[in-house]
């Protein structure tokens, strides 16, 4: 057979100019790779639910190479924000996402593109997996014209559709989603909206009064904890006096979940979905993550934890890593395509943060547009009583 093969390749060559030889073996090689398999999957704590997600979770080939893309993605991205911002670049507040992948990955697959999703100020990660492009959201941390927001949002504010940002203030994006997930339950619509916090934010009046709202009024509302350990500097053992962050709606369902596991966090996610679309009312999940990066980019991140500690977690719990070594180990892919797509991401990162530099910034005329939705445009003062400039939306 190899003979055969190697005949009808140095014949294609000739005829060709070619080497095809490659890839003939590489197709004898994709044919023999496992097209789908099971895996264990750490079981979630319940509060107020007879069953759970399920133990045991399915992956497709498509499906794994598509966490791996969407989460590298994730992670070169923020790797290069990190550095447009040491070369100050990027200015301003800047809250990275790169450790906690899983979990942007695992709650978009679990969710449709009609579902509606908001979030806290670390953003970057659920503006591209709701459909922003890399280029999108490097020029607008750049404050560039050809940002999502076009140059006026930043690092906090990026939109998309059914995405709702990207929200400064610490906790005030929860009541936002039950007014979505309001909306969504007096359209009938049979979607779900996704409200995400940090467990910094957990301990916030304002997340107590909307869980009471939601479970009153039974919204279609995934309340998502995402606790990263620590608060800003402040471990969650010193902040909250009790960390089981999955309980704290007390009369609402909550799972608690492996935030680093994306196959914990899809199967997850699909039940909290499940159960809101079954018109069951609100659900809180707790995902256990981690976040290599301080809380934000003025944070070097090692004054209150130990670099030991971030290493323990890199080494032994890396959300790419986990489900890289899975594919391999069930032969689901092989080292040499992971390159691939690994060389792949680095060029789409490097062309955007090159389109983030050189794009221009947002001229002075486009100040006021987008503040107010008028037709014809509204005269808007500027800094001083004699100028004028226009709001076009």
């Amino acid at each position: 057979m190899k003979t055969m093969l190697a005949i009808i390749s140095k014949a294609l060559c000739r005829i060709t100019g070619k080497n095809v030889g490659a890839r003939v073996v590489v197709a004898r090689k994709f044919a023999d790779f496992t097209p789908q398999a099971t895996f264990d999957i750490k079981k979630c704590d319940l509060h107020r639910l007879e069953a759970g997600p399920p133990v045991r979770a399915e992956l497709t080939r498509e499906q794994g190479l598509q966490f791996y893309r969407t989460m590298q993605t994730v992670r070169r991205m923020e790797l290069k924000a990190d550095q447009l911002y040491k070369q100050k670049i990027i200015r301003g507040f800047c809250h990275l996402y790169d450790g906690q992948e899983a979990c942007a990955a695992g709650i978009e697959a679990a969710i449709t593109p009609s579902d509606h999703l908001i979030t806290a100020y670390r953003a970057h990660g659920y503006t591209y997996t709701r459909g922003v492009s890399v280029k999108q959201i490097l020029a607008e941390l750049t404050g560039r014209k050809g940002g999502v927001a076009k140059g006026k949002g930043g690092s906090m504010h990026m939109y998309a559709p059914h995405f709702y940002g990207g929200n400064g203030i610490v906790g005030a994006q929860v009541p936002l989603g039950a007014g979505i997930a309001l909306a969504c339950q007096y359209q009938g619509n049979n979607q779900v909206c996704v409200t995400l916090y940090g467990d910094g934010a957990a301990n916030q009046g304002q997340i107590f009064e909307t869980f009471n709202m939601a479970a009153l009024w039974k919204l279609p509302c995934i309340f998502i904890c995402e606790n990263n350990q620590y608060g800003m500097g402040t471990s969650v053992e010193r902040a909250a006096a009790s960390t089981d962050y999955y309980k704290r709606g007390d009369f609402i369902p909550g799972l608690r979940v492996d935030g680093m596991d994306v196959l914990c966090v899809r199967e997850a996610a699909k039940f909290a979905a499940d159960h809101c679309r079954a018109g069951k009312g609100p659900i809180v999940m707790e995902l256990q993550t981690y976040r290599y990066h301080g809380h934000s980019m003025s944070d070097p991140g090692v004054s209150y934890r130990t670099r030991e500690e971030i290493q323990e977690v890199r080494s032994k719990n890396d959300p790419i890593s986990m489900l890289k070594e899975r594919m391999l180990s069930s032969k689901m892919a092989s080292a040499e395509e992971f390159k691939e797509i690994d060389t792949e991401i680095r060029k789409e990162v490097d062309d955007a943060a090159q389109f983030s530099t050189s794009d221009p910034e947002p001229p002075l005329e486009d100040l006021c547009n987008h503040v107010f939705c008028s037709d014809p445009p509204l005269d808007v003062r500027g800094v001083h009583p004699w100028s004028r400039l226009k709001s076009v939306s």
